[in-house]
């Protein structure tokens, strides 16, 4: 890519050189009116891509007409008009790449099924033969694939689809000359879906601020790309990695060479895996807050002057919390020796296995929600019964807070 880089980055400055002539106020004035009217619009990506389109086929007739281009080869036309989307695209990036939510949500729903993916998927659940088996060429095209969201301007990016897309056709032909046959399309694209996958990177715990965004970086080529320049090589390769997308988006235990069972035991396993790295190691016994004492509650909010809850809310605040079984006396005996409800009481930690931390994850939520609703519920209801509201005094300094102040307070 750094012979190419190279010579975008020439056209690219010429553009700019021709633009500080004098003699282009015109077309500066006309490149400047429709950046700062599409920065102005309201998004709508459909008709923002035509109005692109339009724009650089009215600048293209206008720069042949122009005095700076006169006696221009069509290839200098040509990289004017690249320059000037460039420049334009970069100008707009913020306002047209991944400009709505629904494009946002779907990327979110890609690399989350991506990260999951990671974990588990190998060559032979999509069928890549032994022979195109080849980690050098698919790290280096996994490189370039990456370096997608460092560019602004569509033709960059989808210089990098073309650089990943051209490393694996050359790992297939290079390959299939030991088999004496011609690669297709069938052994194309589980390649690019395997390389695609293991390319976006930032898909682990924690390390989000720079998800793949392969969604929105394929609408925006599309959208915003030279048509004219969307043909042959380019399209071809622009067409398998949205098919990539699609499948990935479709995929299930039926897309891939896998028994049903084992792919949703190592999705389960993938998500447990990438929830617990998230929010850490469960905290020590020690860390857990100790039951306070309802009156010593009441002694140190008294001075807080926080009006009593009524019977009602103390009543409403109860029915929020979901107790299960232990609610009556005639289950506790049951979950107390570690029966239905919490059966791993009893249980030693050699016995446990990999599927049983979906469950004590799920049962340590349980203990959790019930615990905290217990103790607001006892919280408020020993300050209603012992401690009844007491009129201010007239001319007590007491600042009354707003019932959204407070809440603000609570959640601080």
């Amino acid at each position: 890519m750094d012979s190419t880089s190279s010579t975008q980055s020439l056209t690219f400055y010429d553009f700019l050189d021709r633009m500080r002539n004098p003699a282009s106020l015109d077309l500066v004035r006309s490149i400047k009116s429709f950046i700062v009217s599409f920065s102005f619009s309201t998004a709508n990506p459909e008709n923002d891509g035509k109005r692109l389109q339009d724009f650089l086929l009215t600048m293209e007739t206008s720069i042949r007409d122009h005095p700076l281009w006169d006696g221009a080869s069509e290839e200098e036309i040509d990289s004017a008009i690249e320059g000037l989307e460039k420049y334009v695209m970069t100008k707009l990036f913020a306002r047209t790449f991944a400009s709505s939510h629904e494009d946002a949500n779907t990327d979110q729903e890609i690399s989350e099924k991506i990260c999951l993916l990671q974990h588990f998927l190998r060559p032979e659940h999509l069928d890549i033969p032994e022979v195109f088996h080849n980690e050098a060429s698919w790290l280096l095209a996994e490189k370039e694939l990456q370096k997608i969201n460092a560019f602004k301007a569509p033709r960059e990016k989808l210089l990098c689809i073309l650089n990943c897309c051209r490393v694996i056709n050359n790992l297939l032909l290079n390959a299939s000359m030991s088999e004496n046959r011609v690669p297709g399309a069938d052994d194309f694209l589980p390649v690019l879906i395997y390389v695609t996958i293991k390319a976006s990177s930032h898909c682990y715990a924690g390390d989000n601020a720079n998800p793949p965004q392969l969604h929105s970086n394929l609408k925006f080529i599309q959208l915003f790309r030279r048509q004219e320049k969307l043909i042959s090589e380019a399209a071809y390769y622009f067409t398998n990695l949205v098919s990539a997308k699609t499948f990935i988006v479709d995929l299930d235990a039926k897309s891939l060479s896998i028994d049903g069972t084992e792919f949703e035991e190592n999705m389960k396993t993938a998500k447990l895996a990438i929830t617990g790295a998230r929010i850490g190691p469960l905290p020590a016994l020690h860390e857990t807050p100790a039951l306070v004492n309802p009156l010593t509650r009441m002694r140190d909010k008294a001075t807080q002057n926080e009006p009593s809850p009524t019977l009602d809310e103390i009543v409403d605040l109860a029915s929020q919390s979901d107790p299960g079984p232990s609610q009556g006396m005639e289950g506790s005996e049951t979950n107390t020796s570690g029966g239905l409800r919490y059966p791993f009481m009893e249980a030693e930690a050699g016995e446990l296995t990999v599927g049983d931390v979906e469950k004590l994850l799920s049962l340590y939520k349980d203990v959790v929600k019930k615990y905290t609703s217990l103790s607001r519920a006892v919280r408020h209801l020993a300050i209603s019964k012992l401690e009844p509201s007491i009129p201010h005094k007239k001319g007590t300094n007491v600042k009354q807070e707003k019932p959204e102040e407070q809440l603000e307070k609570d959640h601080r």
